[in-house]
Formats: structure tokens, sequence, C-alpha cells
């Protein structure tokens, strides 16, 4: 695909993944109750990783090591940052998971300051504190979301944020200069081969008699989840800041409310409404800094 399209397309592709990603959190939830969490990671990646790699067939040209080690890198952080948090949902409630995993948007910053000692600007912490409060405003606040209180899910998330913020600083550091479509196949097999190690490390029972559901729900997190969302994210963090990224990615909390709500499973109150409100201003934040409004300062003092 041409090079200026794609960075044209770039921040448009990092609001669509976790639009994606939102709609998805339901039917991962859903598919716990078919597949153990390693199993559901296994086949769902496996799947990815080929699909992906017959459409991208062209790409293996530049295969070489340094992919290979691209790869392995990146999807490593990956599956670390799926696996807590699918253990972590397995234990506690959608909306915390959401909000917890969400964290990764204050840590970018900091985390990619200390790897390439690039500092942030004041701006990008701004957005990415505005945004953290705004996300749980809306997670905290849905049906049985049990506030504040803290168990052993929310800790499993919590490090799944982590990894997440890991992934995309790994994501901007070694996808530069390289073909990405390349990058995302790679980085889905290694995450589909530790999921299968993960789940003979741990015995998981394999799945049997899987529902029509249970098929379609897999279909879905492969084509729409997988090889879509995750290209969309690794296409657009290669061409927008790491700090920006994170802040445009941790949308995917927010529209898994809307779509709980959309659905009937959640009602909109009060204070959801003030959390998507900030977490608009956030995004406003980071990507304009505000400078509308400074220029209009300077032109009445002017």
């Amino acid at each position: 695909m041409n090079e200026t399209l794609l960075k044209k397309l770039a921040k448009p592709m990092l609001i669509l993944a976790p639009v994606i990603w939102g709609s998805s959190f339901v039917v991962m939830k859903h598919s716990l109750d078919s597949f153990t969490p390693f199993y559901l990671l296994a086949f769902r990646f496996t799947a990815a990783a080929v699909l992906l790699g017959l459409v991208c067939w062209k790409s293996w040209r530049a295969m070489d090591r340094s992919y290979l080690k691209s790869g392995l890198v990146i999807g490593t952080f990956l599956f670390l940052a799926y696996a807590f948090q699918t253990f972590g949902l397995d234990r506690t409630t959608s909306g915390k998971n959401a909000f917890l995993t969400a964290v990764y948007c204050v840590i970018v910053p900091f985390l990619y300051w200390l790897i390439a000692r690039r500092r942030p600007d004041k701006w990008n912490i701004l957005a990415a504190f505005i945004c953290i409060a705004g996300i749980g405003m809306v997670a905290l606040t849905t049906k049985g979301s049990g506030g504040l209180a803290v168990n052993l899910g929310d800790m499993l998330t919590l490090a799944g944020g982590f990894f997440f913020a890991a992934h995309i600083v790994a994501v901007n550091k070694f996808a530069e200069g390289r073909d990405i479509f390349l990058i995302t196949v790679l980085q889905f097999a290694v995450f589909a081969a530790w999921s299968w190690i993960g789940a003979l490390v741990f015995r998981e029972p394999f799945p049997a008699g899987l529902s029509g559901g249970a098929v379609f729900a897999m279909v879905y997190l492969v084509v729409f989840s997988s090889c879509g969302a995750l290209l969309f994210q690794n296409i657009g963090q290669k061409y927008t800041a790491p700090a920006t990224a994170a802040v445009l990615l941790s949308l995917e909390a927010p529209f898994g409310v809307l779509c709980s709500i959309l659905v009937g499973e959640e009602d909109l109150n009060a204070v959801m409404v003030l959390g998507f409100a900030l977490i608009f201003l956030a995004v406003v934040c980071s990507e304009t800094k505000f400078e509308f409004l400074r220029k209009k300062t300077l032109e009445k003092k002017g």
C-alpha cells in the first residue's frame, strides 16, 4: 500500500481499532464460557497468523533475521498483555477490566521516555491523565463494576496494562523502516506459539463440543479483533507518536461501554456522560495541544 496513503490513514486506523476492540469485550467474556484462556488465545492467533500470512504473501520476500527478532519481541509483549488481561477478565468485571487495562495510556509516555530518551511534553501527560479519569468514570459506573474494590483479577489486569504499554513502545521502535504487514504476521505467530505453550504447561482442558455461537465468536475475534484491529494498530503506530497513539487506543474502554449501552446491557448515567466528555477532551488535548485556544488568547492580547 502507498506510504503516503498509510500516513494519512494512520490516526483514523488508531480510532477504528479501539472501536472494534470495544465491541469485542462482550464477545471475549462469553467466549471464556467455551474456551479456557490460553486455548482461546491459541486458536485466535494461530488462525490470525495463517489468514494474514496468506493475504499478505508478497511481504514474505523481505523476511530476514531482524524481522524474526522484531516479531519475537513485539509478539511476546502482546502475548503477556493479552494473557494477563484475559486471566484478569475471568476473575473481575468487564468494566473494571477495561478501565484497568487502559492505564497503559499513562504508562506509555514515561516508558517511551525511559527507552528512547525522548521526553513527552506536558500536553501528552495531561491528556493521558484526563483520559484515565474519564475512562474511570465510564467503566467504574457500569452495572456490577465493583467500584474501586481490588481483587486478584484487578491485579492481573493491571499487569496486562503494563505489557500493553510495553507493546506500544516496542511497535514504535521495531516497526520503523520495516514492512508492517510482515511484522504483524510474525507477531501473531509468536503470540500463538506462546499461547499453545501456556495451554500445555497449565494443562488446560482442550475445548470440545463447541456451539455455533462459540465458533462465530472465534471467527469474529480472528477476522476483526486480530487481523483487522491489530493490523490497524501497527500501521497507525508506525506513523504516530507513542503518547498520542496510546490515548487514541485507550478509547477501547469507553467504546466497549458504549456498545453495551447500545445493546441494552448498560444504562447511561450522568457520571458516564461526564466521563465521555473528559475522554473527548483528552483526545483534543493530545491532538491539538489546545493551540486553537492559545492562538485566540494571543490575538486578544494583540
